[in-house]
């Protein structure tokens, strides 16, 4: 992100009240455009070379030019690292990454091993974005990771299994709702075995904390850039890291939830219609276009949930964070995508 590049002026941190849930969604929007990752190289290289130009003070104010700068620089970079995502785990490639997964899972009539497949598959995948996505400054083991991993795996396959043995039995309804509760249990895994990963891939952070840092008024950082320093950490809070991690988590629920939800329930009704009938070809493709649809809205709108970069009450931290800034004192931190 553009926090990350040289300059000891901050930029603003967005176009939009992001005090606001429907001024993170539009901000959200942004970092997830799939248009940002046909930017070439020199292109990123232009953008960043404009924000550090603002940082620095030799551009004076934001322009259009600037803001289009800096979301580039926001939908690339990580945050703690100042180097590029790896494109397919960024924001704005995850609509395009998860759809053929999903579109596998959504299968209807998939049997055990295609179940078993497309949930390695999405959770592999889950390991992959919530590691390229995490707070970096404390970074996880490869070995904490692959026990994360094979934990993730095993929890969603054991409910996608255990829901697809468990409904056909089910005498007490009908066959029209057993139809949908089946075509549910892709939901049911994925949410589950979902909130579990992001707590599995960086619980490190929970055991260790992760730096949180004071927060400044505008006065304070205009202060700040006149002495060129830079904002110091005040310390690891394992408390700051659990309320990320969760906070994590449960976007990934919020995200999952209509997209595993509403093509499946939309897909039954399409296939008990005579042009859907006559055209069996035209389910997959109908599906792809549901999931995609939804993905669009669903992404931007599960994660403006919680704001990305955190603010709370010292108090509620350690002792340690709090005796540097007051019980009152304001402090943040990031939260991770």
């Amino acid at each position: 992100m553009a926090a990350s590049l040289p300059g000891k002026r901050g930029l603003p941190a967005s176009q939009y009240n992001l005090n606001t849930y429907w001024g993170r969604v539009r901000q959200s929007a942004e970092i997830a455009d799939p248009r940002t990752l046909f930017v070439s190289n020199a292109g990123l290289e232009s953008a960043k070379s404009l924000v550090s130009s603002y940082k620095q003070g030799h551009v004076q104010s934001m322009t259009p030019e600037l803001w289009r700068a800096k979301k580039i620089v926001d939908s690339t970079l990580h945050p703690d690292t100042g180097q590029p995502v790896f494109l397919p785990f960024r924001m704005s490639c995850f609509v395009i990454s998860n759809l053929i997964v999903t579109a596998g899972m959504l299968t209807p009539g998939l049997k055990t091993t295609g179940t078993l497949l497309w949930q390695i598959t999405n959770q592999s995948l889950n390991v992959a974005i919530n590691s390229a996505n995490a707070n970096k400054s404390t970074p996880i083991s490869t070995s904490s990771m692959v026990k994360s991993y094979f934990l993730a795996v095993s929890a969603s396959c054991s409910v996608a299994l255990g829901l697809n043995a468990l409904v056909p039995r089910l005498r007490r309804v009908s066959p029209a709702t057993r139809t949908i509760l089946t075509r549910l249990v892709p939901f049911a895994a994925v949410a589950s075995a979902g909130a579990l990963n992001v707590f599995l891939m960086r619980g490190e952070e929970i055991r260790r904390g992760i730096d949180v840092f004071p927060s400044l008024n505008a006065l304070q950082k205009a202060e700040l850039e006149k002495e060129g320093k830079d904002v110091e950490s005040l310390g690891k809070s394992r408390k700051a890291a659990t309320i990320a991690v969760a906070e994590t988590a449960l976007s990934r629920v919020l995200n999952a939830t209509p997209i595993m939800v509403l093509p499946p329930l939309i897909l039954v009704r399409l296939q008990r219609t005579e042009w859907l009938k006559r055209r069996p070809r035209m389910v997959l493709p109908v599906n792809l276009g549901l999931i995609l649809t939804t993905s669009i809205f669903a992404l931007p709108l599960a994660l403006g949930a919680f704001p990305q970069r955190q603010t709370i009450q010292a108090g509620k931290l350690e002792k340690d964070i709090m005796e540097k800034v007051g019980p009152e004192g304001m402090v943040e931190f990031n939260r991770g995508i």
